[in-house]
Parts: structure tokens; C-alpha cells; sequence
């Protein structure tokens, strides 16, 4: 399988065209959006608490409440994925890359236009439930079935920069998330955004969605599968059968990866801009701005490490991406405690080597041969993303009292795991 693999990469061209880099914009385009998508209930967790629950129970419960029906995104991503990527090893990668989009922009939509508890009752936490699991269905398809698709469409001395491309534009909607929720914060009083404000931006992504999903249509099926097709290559049992059977160092080793992405992501992004809040009196509104300024230079440090992958190895680059992360992440939450107004260029800096995540796509991409790669793919990455990502927050939050600089430590952890995978494939050649 693997010769195949090499014998249909070896007759695809040797450089960029400009089809090539429509479907890249195209691909980071529609991921950021639908990332967007997933990502915009948290910044409005607060008042789609107090709007879905009833009005008597207590704060905390109805908080638990709403980041469990978040967390159900996250549980149906492992489903959602595998399922699609089965369809997408047999049908195509570009049906289900449409598929997956679509059912984020329809869900949330939805949500923006969904009658609260004063109107339904107790049917408005169970259908906001419902939609939030088909989000973390589409989701748990498009990532691994958007990496597979640019990787298939370029040459392979490109593939470091496409899935790096296109986590960029991934990540890029964490970012949109915060802007667009900063801008309605500013825009809306807060007995405004109670009413109707908080919808704004729920149908905004539905309605980017949509369009994102008509854009698609102008893009092709990939030459690796279509040469597949016509040879008849495709895989003759269920694909998520063989890779359990054939392919466990190559699940072994994404999954080890997810863990490493999941870490830096969840971490430094998604939970310092809080952790700071509380470890050094830092105003919400700074680190908030300074979260916003790493998540930028998170997506620009993702197309630099995959371009530096192609240059010089995926193993070098992560042995040298990973320490330097470990390093950053240290420096940052240490001299927090010193110089907390060097905030945005610590967080800036550290958030930059955040994007040598931007270099595991590729990697796990090549670990599978075509004819399982989306399942394969999909598989290691979402179960491991949903057992490592769910469980981050909790060590984290756990080892604090013992010690302050826990997601520090947490994160030099991982980067050392990179260090090791990076050593790894350097060795292997």
C-alpha cells in the first residue's frame, strides 16, 4: 500500500499551481469559518446559561450545565469522525469535505434562532444539546478530512505547507471567535445582548457557513483518490478494520501527536487568558488582547513550520519547535509573575512557537497509505483529541494548588514528547 502511495504522489507535479492555491485559500477559508462555528459558544457561555436554564438554579449548576452541553461537541467528534472518514475513504474526500461544513453552518444557525427556556421550557436546553452534538460530529470530520484533502491536492514537498496553511486558517477562527465576541460586548449594552445580541453571532457563522459550502463546489476531488479510483484501489473491507490491524504505530504515533497539540492548544490559548487572571491579577481585558495577539502569531508560526518542514524535515523542525515551545511556555508564566505588562510580547512570542503544531498534520498524513488514510487519520486524531483535550483542563486545574507553574510544566511535559517523536523520525530518516 505504501508503494502505491509513493508510485501516485510520484506523478503528481512538482510545484504549486494556482489551482492549488485556490484550494488552499479555499480549505483555510471554510476551516476557519467552521471553527469559528464551534468555538463561538464558549465566548457566550455566561448568557446562553442564563437563557437556557431555568432562572432558579443556582449559578454554578447551570454553569456546569451549559460547558457540559460544550463538552457534548467534543464527545461526538470521535463518532462523527470516523463515520465520515469510512464515507470518505469509499466516496470521496471532496463529498464529505462539503458534508462536514454543512452540518456545522445548519446547527449553528439554528442555535442563533432557537426559542429560549422562557419560550419552550425545558426543550430548549435538550435541542441546543441535540445541535451541539451534530457541531462536534462536523467538526470531528472536517479537521482530519480538511488535512487529507490539501495534502492530496499538492505535490509532496508541499504537503508540510498546505496542512500548516491550513491549520492556520483553523486556528485563524479561534481568533475570529474572539474578535467577533469582543465587537458584540462593545456593540450591545448587556441587557441587549440578553435579548438578542448573543444571536448575532451564531447566525453571522451560519450564514459564512453556507456560503462557505457553496464555495466548496468549485473544488475537485483529489488526484490521489481519483487515481485510486481508477485503479480500482480502494480499500475492499472497512477501512477503519485495516488500520486497527495493519497500522497501530501509525495511530500510536497521531495519537501521541494529538496529545502534543491538544496540550499547546488548550493550554496556552484556550485557558491561560483565564489562568492569568487569577495567578497574577492581570485584567480580563488584557489578557483577552493579548490572546487575541498570540492566536495571530500562532497562525502565522503555522505556515512557518510547515514551510520549514518541507525544507528541512517534519523530525528536525519539531525537535527544534518543541523546545523552543517548552522554553517559551516556561519563560511566559514565570516572568508573568515578575513583568506582568510584557504580557502581549511574552504571549506573542510563546503563542508563535504554539504553531509548530502546524508541522503534525503532515506528519500524520504521510504515516497512512490512501487507501485508509482519512479513517486512519481520523480515527487517532479525534479519539485522542477527545480523551487528551477533555482531560487537560482537569490535571491542569488539579495540579495548580500544588503548583503554580503547572501549565507550564504541563506543556515543557508534552514538548519533550515532541522532542522524542521529532528524534524519531529524524532517525528513521
Amino acid at each position: 500500500m505504501m508503494q502505491e502511495g509513493s508510485k501516485i504522489y510520484g506523478e503528481l507535479m512538482s510545484a504549486l499551481t494556482r489551482s492549488d492555491y485556490r484550494t488552499l485559500v479555499l480549505a483555510a477559508l471554510g476551516g476557519a469559518l467552521e471553527f469559528y462555528d464551534f468555538i463561538i459558544f464558549v465566548f457566550f457561555a455566561v448568557v446562553i446559561g442564563q437563557l437556557f436554564f431555568p432562572p432558579d438554579m443556582p449559578d454554578w449548576l447551570r454553569q456546569a450545565q451549559t460547558f457540559g452541553i460544550f463538552a457534548a461537541g467534543y464527545l461526538a467528534r470521535p463518532l462523527g469522525g470516523i463515520v465520515m472518514a469510512h464515507f470518505g475513504d469509499l466516496l470521496g474526500r471532496k463529498r464529505m469535505f462539503m458534508l462536514s461544513i454543512f452540518l456545522m453552518s445548519v446547527p449553528t444557525l439554528a442555535i442563533g434562532l432557537l426559542p429560549t427556556y422562557a419560550s419552550i421550557g425545558i426543550w430548549a436546553p435538550l435541542l441546543l444539546l441535540a445541535l451541539r452534538v451534530l457541531q462536534g460530529a462536523a467538526i470531528g470530520g472536517e479537521v482530519p478530512g480538511a488535512w487529507v484533502f490539501v495534502s492530496e491536492h499538492v505535490p509532496p514537498r508541499h504537503v508540510g505547507f498546505a496542512c500548516g496553511t491550513l491549520t492556520a486558517g483553523l486556528t485563524g477562527g479561534i481568533l475570529l471567535g474572539s474578535l467577533v465576541a469582543t465587537a458584540i460586548n462593545k456593540l450591545y449594552a448587556p441587557a441587549e445582548i440578553l435579548t438578542e445580541g448573543w444571536r448575532v453571532p451564531f447566525i453571522i457563522g451560519g450564514i459564512f457557513g453556507l456560503v462557505s459550502v457553496w464555495l466548496r463546489q468549485w473544488l475537485h476531488e483529489t488526484p490521489v483518490f481519483k487515481e485510486m479510483q481508477a485503479r480500482q484501489a480502494l480499500a475492499d473491507e472497512l477501512p477503519l478494520k485495516t488500520v486497527v490491524r495493519e497500522h497501530r504505530p501509525a495511530v500510536l504515533m497521531t495519537m501521541l501527536l494529538t496529545w502534543l497539540l491538544s496540550a499547546a492548544i488548550v493550554v496556552m490559548i484556550l485557558m491561560t487568558p483565564t489562568l492569568v487572571q487569577k495567578l497574577y491579577a492581570i485584567p480580563a481585558a488584557t489578557a483577552l488582547q493579548a490572546n487575541s495577539i498570540a492566536t495571530l502569531f500562532l497562525s502565522l508560526g503555522c505556515v512557518v513550520f510547515g514551510v520549514l518542514a518541507d525544507r528541512f524535515g517534519a523530525g528536525r523542525v519539531l525537535m527544534a519547535g518543541c523546545t523552543m515551545l517548552g522554553i517559551t511556555s516556561m519563560l511566559f508564566y514565570q516572568q508573568l509573575a515578575i513583568a506582568p505588562q510584557r504580557i502581549n510580547e511574552l504571549y506573542a512570542l510563546s503563542g508563535f512557537f504554539v504553531g509548530v503544531i502546524g508541522v503534525v498534520p503532515s506528519v500524520a498524513v504521510k504515516a497512512f497509505p490512501p487507501v485508509v488514510r482519512f479513517s486512519g487519520l481520523s480515527f487517532s486524531y479525534n479519539v485522542a483529541y477527545a480523551v487528551f483535550g477533555g482531560l487537560t483542563p482537569i490535571v491542569v486545574s488539579m495540579l495548580l494548588p500544588l503548583d503554580p507553574l503547572a501549565p507550564a510544566h504541563y506543556v515543557v511535559a508534552l514538548s519533550t514528547l515532541g522532542v522524542l517523536i521529532g528524534t524519531y523520525l529524524w532517525q528513521k530518516g
